[in-house]
């Protein structure tokens, strides 16, 4: 599929400009960002035939529709504030990032931190915890943060954020019982032995 564009509408009547790239690292799901008000970027499978296309915009719309109500609630700007109260009362404010905000399209992930590359500093939430209690969303942010540090899930990752962040292990236990509660594997890390944000 070669590089395609179109006009979408969401249930508000809002109109979206949606960019579409083929992307050989996808083997069978797509992934989309709302990259501003009125701007989608969507990566697909390489391979996906041009017209499965139909389909994922109208689950693109679906998923527009479902962040409208938390959107509203907790913003980006909100998210900022929060991460700069985390880092100065955790980590005495010595930690830097370039943008921080929520994201719909993070299904099994809770957070994401970018190091190094054009996107150095970058770290997205998954919007599905806007409504989680605000000290797993601290947790969240401050796990983001100390990747800041260490970029990795190493044991100087994990005493860095445990020592910083004294909800570390509750957090964690909610989070354990949320992916028990509804039968999804939430911020396993690779070696599967803790739960993380990414």
């Amino acid at each position: 599929m070669a590089n395609t564009s179109y006009s979408l509408q969401d249930q508000d009547g809002n109109t979206f400009e949606v960019f579409v790239y083929p992307d050989r690292r996808l083997k069978k799901s797509a992934r989309w960002v709302r990259k501003d008000e009125k701007t989608i970027v969507v990566r697909v499978p390489y391979r996906m035939p041009r017209q499965n296309m139909d389909t994922l915009l109208d689950d693109v719309r679906r998923q527009l529709g479902k962040m409208r109500k938390p959107a509203r609630r907790r913003t980006d700007d909100d998210l900022q504030a929060r991460a700069e109260i985390v880092n100065l009362k955790y980590f005495n404010g010595a930690i830097s990032w370039s943008s921080i905000r929520w994201v719909s399209n993070m299904r099994n992930r809770l957070g994401s931190c970018t190091n190094g590359g054009p996107t150095d500093g970058h770290i997205r939430v998954s919007d599905r915890i806007h409504d989680w209690p605000q000290w797993v969303i601290d947790y969240v942010i401050a796990h983001e943060l100390a990747h800041r540090a260490h970029g990795d899930h190493s044991a100087e990752f994990w005493g860095y954020l445990r020592s910083a962040y004294p909800f570390t292990d509750k957090a964690v236990g909610f989070i354990e019982g949320v992916s028990h509660a509804s039968k999804e594997t939430l911020n396993i890390d690779e070696a599967g032995d803790e739960p993380i944000a990414s």
